[in-house]
């Protein structure tokens, strides 16, 4: 992978990332960064996915994919944010 592949896939994650975030009620006590990381994973699995159902290679924008990757971000924001169990960063509750 090239360091522009990396660089695509670390603003392509934050995006998906924050989409998902976006799509789920309430607030999720989970960071910036955690949320790039699943947008990333996310991204991946979503065009995995896509490629998977056939859809991945359409002229223009892929639609299907992107609701594939922040779908799967969406799920992946809830399962983060549910394991950390509103967690403090001083250990308080």
């Amino acid at each position: 992978m090239t360091v522009a592949g990396i660089i695509t896939a670390i603003v392509v994650g934050a995006i998906v990332g924050m989409l998902g975030r976006l799509v789920l009620p309430g607030r999720q006590p989970i960071g910036v960064l955690l949320t790039v990381g699943v947008g990333i994973v996310a991204a991946l699995l979503g065009t995995a996915l896509a490629q998977g159902v056939g859809v991945a290679t359409t002229n223009g924008v892929d639609w299907i994919e992107l609701v594939f990757q922040i779908g799967l971000a969406a799920v992946g924001v809830g399962l983060v944010s549910a394991l950390r169990g509103g967690r403090s960063r001083t250990g308080r509750y």
